[in-house]
């Protein structure tokens, strides 16, 4: 049996950063089966949230496309850029014909192994963090890639997801900015 490839330790470091997020903020957090991935689901979250009123939603689904990457992210100041091959994968993202919300969460990285992953009997430490983007509106591509812009205020963590989750409970969807 072979150890896994790099490229393969980053995905499951991206799952068991999901994973921590979703748990810390009180979310359930469900792996895709095989079909989900041939339509660009690795996961999916649902978070109960209290009762605030009669608009409002009570448990919110949020279906997620996870990535992994060691290469330095170029940055505007505002947004870190990504880019996410596939205009399938692509297309499936940024679709408004679907009734729960898909992200892209994007883990990045550092570029030095040794240092994704670092343990003592006090502490577990998982480098650097990922970020989110809603596609849900943005304009379609035919073929290739895309560069896709995550703002660095949409860091993903318990907060983060929490504010989304309230967000959609208010039948917010989020869109994809206009370029």
């Amino acid at each position: 049996m072979r150890p896994l490839s790099p490229p393969n330790i980053e995905s499951e470091l991206s799952y068991a950063y999901l994973h921590a997020v979703a748990s810390k903020a009180g979310m359930s957090c469900r792996d895709g089966n095989r079909h989900e991935d041939n339509n660009g689901i690795d996961a999916q979250l649902t978070a109960w949230l209290p009762y605030v009123d009669a608009t409002t939603l009570t448990e919110v689904d949020i279906k997620v496309q996870l990535k992994a990457t060691i290469a330095e992210p170029a940055a505007d100041g505002l947004n870190y850029e990504y880019r996410l091959q596939g205009a399938n994968r692509y297309n499936d993202l940024r679709s408004e014909t679907i009734s729960i919300v898909r992200i892209l969460v994007v883990l990045f990285l550092p570029r030095d192994a040794a240092e994704w992953l670092n343990h003592t009997p006090d502490q577990l430490v998982l480098r650097r963090c990922a970020y989110w983007q809603s596609l849900r509106g943005a304009p379609e591509i035919t073929a290739g890639s895309a560069v896709i812009k995550l703002p660095k205020t949409q860091l993903f963590s318990p907060d983060g997801l929490t504010q989304l989750a309230t967000w959609l409970s208010r039948r917010d969807f989020p869109l994809y900015p206009a370029v």
